[in-house]
């Protein structure tokens, strides 16, 4: 019996359309610097809860309506 070269076992877990060479890691050390600089305009920092933030908070937890 003879097998289809597509049908063959690879032992690497690629899928068998996946003919890319080994990555070398770079696209994995890039995407790590990018996450630990900080970025502009996507995260604003929040102004702090004011008393009447924790009040309302507070009021919600006790099960109070408005």
């Amino acid at each position: 019996m003879q097998r289809h070269a597509a049908m063959t076992f690879q032992p690497q877990g690629r899928h068998l359309a996946d003919k890319r060479s080994p990555s070398t890691g770079t696209r994995t050390a890039e995407f790590l610097r990018l996450s630990r600089t900080p970025r502009e305009g996507f995260h604003t920092t929040q102004k702090p809860a004011g008393p009447s933030r924790l009040k309302h908070f507070l009021r919600i937890e006790r099960g109070q309506n408005a």
